[in-house]
């Protein structure tokens, strides 16, 4: 088994808010799991004492950590006890929109991942849309969590999703089952059980159980104490500095920078960056600039905004000296954009591409009601 894995899950989240309730006042499994994707979409802040458990047939591991979390991309986990010893006391993962930092104190390694142009989408949030859309959902009435009134939903998965193999998505990570202990997959029951907090609206509990003809062969276990909602986080929360001594390993690529401001961008830039129209509820958050000259000659570009009221809400704009894509890939479809030949692109992102004299350009979001169109139209080709 790999403790590992088993012990990299975490619980799915939401945010506290206004309860839809039936008729008769009582919530449905579907009337807390649709207000929590509601108000997730606000959450400001998340930190919390999460204690992560797996009982199996042949062990059983538990890891205690502190978790801090500005959806959708900023986290930072303090292992504080733990039996695991792949993940021992005082490790640390610390991510930002472009670094993660993991420290094994065992090891006395730091591993430094680049990300500056990595795409952050709402995990937590998408976990709980897919328990509404494609799980059974039933309401088990109130238990009490870390002192706290909680809200128990029962889930079950699609019949189909019971196979040879079981993925269930816990918070951020995927989960894989190990069916492969199950003699007769016939009596294979799978349950998923989410705690929701009655004050904060928020899940503060999971569980995900594999049984066998009655018998329990593994259990996951998550769960938040001392949680705290929107009630701010320590300055430098994100940021990591390797203690003294400590072997930093990198990987992926460096960026020039990471600029709040297009003058600065510029200054590390052989061309100019547009202004595109962006809707109102956007703000530039920050832009980014990489030097690809060894693999591609020339730099990227990307100004990122979002939507500060609203989580992973985001699009962004990139400007290249190269050219990243092929008119003739059949994901593309050939548009116009103001007398311009441009390229569409539709999925998980959604993007427009074209070139003008020697850049290339490219507008992308993760939300189907963004204006690609117009915002393309805006910084044209001129």
């Amino acid at each position: 088994m790999n403790r590992r894995r088993l012990l990299a899950t975490s619980a799915a989240v939401a945010l506290a808010g206004c309860l839809s309730d039936s008729d008769d006042g009582t919530p449905t499994g579907a009337d807390l799991v649709r207000d929590a994707i509601e108000m997730r979409r606000r959450m400001r802040s998340l930190e919390a004492r999460r204690t992560v458990s797996v009982d199996a047939s042949n062990e059983t591991v538990e890891r205690v950590e502190h978790i801090a979390r500005r959806p959708p991309a900023k986290q930072r986990i303090e292992v504080l006890e733990s039996t695991d010893s792949d993940v021992p006391v005082g490790s640390i993962t610390v991510t930002n929109r472009a670094t993660t930092w993991e420290y094994n104190p065992s090891t006395e390694v730091v591993d430094k991942q680049y990300h500056p142009n990595k795409v952050d989408t709402d995990q937590t949030r998408l976990v709980l849309e897919n328990l509404l859309e494609e799980y059974r959902l039933g309401y088990e009435g109130t238990e009490t969590v870390d002192g706290r009134t909680a809200h128990v939903v029962e889930t079950k998965p699609p019949v189909d999703d019971i196979g040879p193999k079981v993925e269930l998505v816990v918070g951020d990570t995927t989960y894989v089952m190990p069916v492969n202990i199950i003699q007769d997959l016939e009596q294979l029951d799978v349950s998923r059980t989410v705690w929701i907090d009655d004050e904060y609206r928020y899940p503060i509990k999971e569980r995900n159980t594999m049984r066998e003809d009655g018998e329990t062969r593994h259990d996951l276990t998550v769960t938040y104490e001392d949680l705290s909602i929107d009630e701010g986080l320590a300055p430098g929360t994100f940021t990591y500095e390797p203690p003294n001594g400590v072997t930093v390993v990198t990987d992926g690529r460096e960026p020039e920078g990471v600029f709040e401001h297009r003058g600065s961008a510029e200054a590390h830039l052989p061309y100019e960056l547009p202004e595109p129209d962006v809707p109102d509820a956007y703000a530039l958050d920050r832009i980014t600039v990489i030097d690809r000259e060894d693999e591609y000659g020339g730099t990227t570009a990307m100004l990122w905004y979002n939507d500060p009221n609203v989580v992973a809400r985001e699009l962004y704009v990139a400007v290249r000296e190269f050219q990243r894509f092929s008119p003739t890939s059949p994901t593309l479809e050939e548009i116009e954009v103001d007398s311009t030949t441009a390229y569409r692109r539709d999925g998980r992102i959604q993007s427009i591409f074209w070139t003008c004299d020697d850049l290339s350009y490219e507008v992308s979001s993760l939300t189907d009601d963004t204006p690609l169109l117009e915002i393309a139209a805006s910084i044209g080709c001129s």
